[in-house]
């Protein structure tokens, strides 16, 4: 089993609609660890509540799912190395300290560093053909 960030992008899509992201986290809830840091709860239902406009019963739901999996609160360290945006330098910082294995993201900040990070960071796509053996 491994542990699995999944950045906020990769949770406002899965929860928003059917596709891809959905499919990946109904994979990662039965098939893997899903670690869940506090930044990355707070912006998925950020999003969700504010500009996707999902209903407080759908949110409720949300919240639900999300209560079930490890939280990973914010962590004292910087990340491991330079990110453009600081909010996904705390993601990355945040799932390192939680002993995170991977971390999947469909943001091209988190995505660029991949090769220097601790790590591995991969899209959504690349995840599901990592643990589903190439078969999508």
């Amino acid at each position: 089993m491994i542990r699995v960030c999944l950045d906020s992008n990769v949770l406002v899509a899965a929860f928003a609609a059917r596709g891809l992201c959905s499919d990946l986290l109904a994979h990662v809830l039965s098939e893997q660890h899903l670690v869940v840091p506090d930044a990355v709860r707070e912006e998925a239902l950020r999003v969700l509540s504010v500009k996707i406009k999902l209903s407080s019963e759908a949110l409720a739901s949300i919240v639900a799912v999300l209560d079930r999996c490890e939280r990973a609160p914010a962590s004292s360290e910087p990340s491991p190395v330079p990110v453009r945006d600081p909010d996904d330098a705390r993601i990355l910082a945040d799932a390192v300290a939680a002993g995170v294995q991977i971390l999947v993201t469909g943001d091209n900040d988190l995505l660029d560093v991949a090769e220097e990070s601790p790590i591995p960071i991969v899209s959504p796509r690349a995840f599901l053909m990592l643990t589903r053996g190439g078969a999508l």
